[in-house]
């Protein structure tokens, strides 16, 4: 049987990885090895999940924690290699743009085995972020490229990568409609004292927005002002970096109004977002998921899901500073069309498996 090393380390890859697992499982398909980078080392934050989306405990964790991006990069692509080179497999299974997934793709490449990705293709064209470095390197040493969407593939096929291409939708998809039945809206909102569509979610953790004063500011800003103006609740699951910031900061008392939490995990955010009146947000994998939750969003980063953003289903802002909190609270609550499927059918992982089976059965 061929053997498959899966590398995650952060949340939308615990995601991801959870779902391609039960595929792999269910098909009998390949010995799948999951390593766990611990790029996102706070239990809350990773724990949770292998716990509720049924995620087996990892073979191996490579206790890579927080750095700069070329610490974090470097630690997690030594200790991969030596991973790889004790298990010696015939693939290496990557998700989304993080530095863990660079740093399997460079370790994997210069071993000369096989890699695929999973969320190939997605595109902001703006080499500031390191997301969007991360994504078009390890695109461009491949082998297998999975991409959401029609317009992934389109980006994909614009820099000359026109073979291994596979459009199978999303897997992040694939979980939320298995988990949908499973949610529990109503026990969340009563344990936070809400009603539904009175309360908006936040998640704000990237450092573009919490590294900045006068940015970090104005998002607390626009989130008193919609508790103020509009009367909504917000629900603010804090991750570590901005907890910190915030302190240095010294904006706690931008905090009396908002419902500060933990970081949440999936069936808990996921439940609350069903009856959220909308979202802030400056994570792509929760504006997805709110997006199939069926929720409009306003989002604090330059680019999003340019499907979702193209419909005006979700709102970007590239400066929250410049902003008008309240035109853009006003305007996000207003009635609007909701753009269906854009991300698939629900079936992406059994896709991928397939697709993965099939390369090992042609060599």
């Amino acid at each position: 049987m061929k053997k498959i090393l899966s590398l995650v380390g952060a949340r939308p890859q615990f995601i991801k990885e959870a779902v391609v697992n039960e595929a792999v499982r269910k098909a009998n398909a390949w010995d799948h090895v999951l390593v766990n980078s611990g790029q996102h080392y706070d239990f809350s934050m990773a724990g949770t999940f292998f716990d509720e989306l049924n995620i087996p405990v990892p073979k191996y964790n490579m206790g890579v924690g927080s750095g700069t991006h070329a610490e974090q990069t470097a630690d997690a692509m030594c200790k991969f290699e030596k991973i790889l080179l004790d298990e010696k497999p015939d693939m290496v299974l990557l998700y989304g743009d993080t530095n863990t997934t660079l740093a399997g793709a460079i370790a994997a490449s210069k071993l000369h085995i096989p890699i695929a990705h999973v969320e190939a293709g997605p595109r902001t064209y703006n080499k500031l972020f390191p997301e969007e470095v991360n994504r078009v390197l390890t695109d461009h040493i491949s082998d297998l490229l999975f991409a959401c969407t029609d317009l992934n593939v389109q980006n994909i096929e614009k820099e000359g990568i026109v073979q291994g291409v596979y459009n199978t939708g999303d897997v992040m998809y694939d979980l939320y409609a298995k988990m949908r039945a499973k949610l529990y809206p109503e026990a969340e909102m009563e344990k936070y004292s809400l009603d539904s569509g009175k309360f908006i979610i936040a998640t704000i953790h990237r450092d573009f927005n919490t590294d900045n004063r006068d940015t970090l500011q104005s998002i607390l800003t626009g989130l008193n002002i919609a508790t103020r103006d509009f009367g909504l609740k917000v629900i603010l699951p804090l991750h570590p970096r901005t907890r910190n910031k915030i302190g240095l900061f010294g904006l706690e008392e931008m905090l009396d109004k908002i419902k500060v939490t933990e970081p949440l995990g999936y069936l808990e955010l996921m439940s609350l977002t069903q009856n959220a009146s909308f979202v802030i947000t400056d994570s792509g994998g929760f504006q997805k998921e709110s997006y199939w939750a069926g929720k409009r969003g306003i989002l604090t980063m330059p680019q999003g899901w340019q499907e979702i953003t193209d419909t005006g289903w979700h709102t970007l802002i590239g400066d929250p500073v410049l902003s008008d909190w309240g035109s853009l609270i006003s305007d996000i609550m207003q009635p609007f069309d909701y753009p269906a499927n854009i991300f698939g059918d629900g079936h992406a992982a059994e896709k991928i498996v397939k697709v993965i089976s099939e390369t090992f059965s042609g060599r």
